[in-house]
């Protein structure tokens, strides 16, 4: 690849090398060709860059305007600047060498006057970001609609109270399916960002749950008439900027899954910071959604826990990307779905080459936490401590009652004969983190 007048110090492609000096632009950890449990970590991890943070984040926050230096960005919102913005976004994404890209149809082409008008820029975008991944290799992991920047959107987009944004939304998404599709997009994302309520008394609350279900089986409908067979995806947010949203968490998305009718058509796509405005570890979400065979793709990102709202910032925590390898692994990794970074630099971090380096430390950090859960589960001391804890289901009356060959009655007759249960065994929870402590 050429010398890029955007990123003159960044190699054509960032290099694995582990005896890299401190702070060098390398990888130490990620390895793409490296197989792990008969896997590469390319095929593992699926690494995704997102359009929004990456090449449409100013720095902007509640409090003053943005402070990005992006050289390639002329400010404005025209077709013209976003089709320059392929060519950055594609020169990045080549030579930090991840495999694939997320975008929302909003980040990548300019809303128009009308729908028509909008259709039209996200087409003429589209012609390029198809070309541009004919000649890089480049992959969509998932495309998605903008349902919450518009104004039309203020009162949510599929649970509006106004029935024409209702029927704008349809459209917008129908599009994006339809462009994601053209683009071999390998999953497509619900993302509800205003699909909830700010007060209760003037919100009929089932009347909106019931269009929310409409509007995805319309959607699934339409997917499949013009054949994408792409994965369909909830993202669950607790708030932010709702008071409350319908997709709080996975459990929540997974009630509304099941309550109509959209079992085996949508699976989760679970982001850590969400998890954490939920009141939840990312670990426990995502072990909430393996489970139940939901699981199907992550948002790679933190949040800081000193502050109440989505920073989205890089992930860098090795207990953390530890935590979600050990459940992705447990469940055969997350293909079609993947690890996107929808995460953002901070606002003091303006230079184009911290782009790189947040993404660099990203990424070695899932394939430490790659690593790390391999040799723990090759060595299966969690595994069989778990198996113990659990042993007294294995035969004898656990065994009766996982197999449903008792009821209340047999049970107390059990326990009347016995008299007591047995004592309880120690959860040894210090001697687990000693163990996590050892492998990290």
């Amino acid at each position: 690849m050429a010398k890029s007048s955007y990123f003159p110090n960044v190699p054509a492609k960032i290099p694995f090398d582990p005896k890299a000096k401190k702070g060098a632009l390398a990888f130490k950890h990620y390895d793409e060709n490296k197989v792990v449990e008969g896997r590469s970590m390319r095929h593992w991890l699926r690494f995704a860059v997102c359009y929004w943070h990456t090449f449409r984040g100013t720095g902007s926050d509640p409090f003053g305007p943005g402070t990005m230096l992006r050289p390639w960005d002329d400010g404005s919102d025209s077709l013209k600047n976003a089709l320059s913005r392929v060519d950055v976004a594609f020169d990045f994404i080549s030579r930090l060498g991840a495999p694939y890209y997320c975008f929302h149809d909003r980040d990548v082409a300019p809303e128009g006057a009308n729908l028509a008008k909008s259709n039209k820029n996200l087409d003429a975008v589209a012609e390029k970001l198809k070309e541009a991944q004919a000649k890089t290799g480049i992959k969509l992991l998932w495309g998605t609609a903008n349902l919450f920047s518009n104004p039309r959107f203020m009162h949510g987009a599929a649970t509006s109270c106004n029935a024409d944004v209702f029927a704008y939304s349809a459209a917008q998404v129908k599009k994006a399916i339809e462009v994601t599709n053209e683009l071999g997009g390998e999953n497509y994302v619900f993302w509800g960002g205003r699909e909830g309520y700010m007060n209760l008394f003037n919100t009929d609350m089932k009347r909106e749950l019931d269009h929310l279900a409409k509007f995805m089986h319309m959607a699934h409908d339409h997917a499949k008439k013009i054949g994408f067979k792409g994965q369909f995806l909830f993202e669950p947010k607790p708030k932010e900027p709702t008071k409350h949203q319908y997709d709080y968490d996975a459990a929540a998305c997974l009630n509304f899954i099941r309550a109509n009718g959209l079992e085996g058509i949508v699976k989760l796509n679970i982001e850590t910071n969400h998890a954490t405005l939920a009141g939840h570890t990312m670990m426990h979400e995502l072990e909430y959604a393996s489970i139940q065979g939901a699981l199907g793709s992550i948002d790679a990102n933190t949040g800081d826990l000193l502050l109440g709202w989505d920073t989205d910032q890089f992930p860098t925590d090795i207990y953390l990307t530890t935590q979600c390898m050990l459940v992705i692994m447990k469940q055969g990794g997350l293909a079609p779905g993947g690890v996107n970074f929808d995460a953002k630099v901070r606002r003091e971090s303006f230079e184009p080459l911290d782009l790189f380096y947040a993404h660099v430390g990203g990424m070695d950090a899932f394939a430490r936490g790659l690593k790390i859960a391999a040799a723990i589960r090759k060595e299966g001391i969690l595994s069989d401590l778990v198996k113990q804890r659990y042993s007294s289901y294995d035969a004898g009356i656990g065994k009766q009652i996982e197999d449903g060959k008792v009821g209340f009655a047999e049970l107390e007759k059990y326990m009347l004969a016995k008299g007591n249960a047995d004592p309880n065994a120690s959860g040894r929870q210090e001697l687990i983190e000693n163990i996590i402590n050892e492998y990290l």
